[in-house]
């Protein structure tokens, strides 16, 4: 059973995917990400696998349940990539070099190039989950490609938020936000030439860093060379300070957030949209879990158990304990 079906409480799609249910567990001796697995290339740096149980195909059945004009079903069109970071089975996104993770920038950008020639995807999702928390059971180091043939529901209220804000100040409100943090300091991380890196005013997650570029940029494709770089340099250096943190390995879930492709709701969204990485890191204290329950889950109303200045700085101390390790 695949289909799409209609939530009409909240206007968005449901994905079915009762076929990733068949997933099998992996033995421990054996890897399909890992050189020599027969699934891989026996050389490779980053990688594009298709997903072998996908919520989403570009070749999709008709849906198993026949719906109406309150319960619509779709075919669940799309694409689900899996992105190999790395041939080495436990090596994670900061212990790259930052070399690396800008060939890895490259494939993001390629696949956001590739997936958008075709006209039935609306948007293009990468993003990583990392850590058991976070229910992760594949530790080889990966992030996923979503191609959905409709705009996601956050980022939908995301786009219409910055639409609006435009139309009444003439400005992105997320060029607004980097003016805001910048001023303020207290929650800035990190920053280069080219992105800055903060805890928002307003985040639910006690660490939750948004990596946001400086110029006013929609999506991977429009990056210089210089800002892949700067990219690949912060990716490092966060998820280094996300590690140093408590002296273990920091789970999140990281989301890439860009402009909508073949879109004409959202024609126009490279005036009001900008580039942004939204990480959701569950931990509070080095074994707590900062869990979305009933207030958030079920009325989305969002409360944070540590005020983010507080957060903020502590994420510094930590990026500084990383960089004397590295030597940066």
């Amino acid at each position: 059973m695949a289909e799409l079906r209609w939530n009409p409480l909240l206007k968005t799609w449901t994905m079915v995917a009762s076929n990733r249910q068949q997933r099998p567990n992996m033995p421990k001796d054996w890897c399909p990400f890992c050189p020599g697995s027969g699934r891989v290339p026996d050389n490779y740096d980053v990688y594009k696998y298709d997903n072998d149980f996908p919520a989403l195909t570009q070749t999709p059945g008709e849906p198993d349940v026949e719906g109406n004009d309150l319960y619509k079903v779709a075919q669940n069109y799309g694409k689900c990539e899996v992105i190999l970071y790395s041939p080495e089975h436990t090596k994670t996104l900061p212990e790259l070099e930052v070399s690396h993770i800008y060939k890895l920038v490259n494939l993001w950008t390629e696949r956001f190039e590739e997936l958008s020639k075709d006209e039935k995807i609306k948007y293009i999702f990468e993003f990583e989950n990392r850590g058991e928390e976070v229910g992760v059971t594949m530790p080889h180091p990966h992030g996923q490609i979503y191609g959905y043939s409709f705009v996601p529901l956050k980022v939908k209220v995301e786009l219409d938020s910055c639409k609006e804000y435009y139309s009444e100040h003439k400005e992105c409100m997320i060029c607004r936000m980097n003016r805001e943090e910048k001023d303020f300091e207290k929650r800035v991380i990190y920053e280069n030439e080219s992105f800055i890196a903060y805890i928002p005013f307003f985040t639910d997650y006690p660490y939750g860093v948004f990596i946001v570029s400086k110029a006013h940029k929609g999506n991977f494709t429009e990056f210089t060379d210089k800002e892949k770089w700067d990219l690949a340099d912060i990716l490092k250096k966060i998820t280094g300070a996300f590690d140093s943190l408590f002296d273990r390995l920091f789970p999140y879930m990281m989301c890439i957030h860009q402009t909508p492709v073949n879109c004409e709701e959202y024609k126009d969204s490279k005036d009001y949209y900008h580039f942004h990485i939204e990480f959701y890191p569950p931990l509070r204290d080095a074994n707590r879990i900062k869990y979305y329950a009933s207030s958030e889950m079920g009325a989305w109303a969002a409360c944070n158990t540590l005020a983010v200045e507080q957060t903020s700085e502590q994420l510094r101390e930590a990026l500084k304990k990383y960089l004397s390790k590295i030597g940066g």
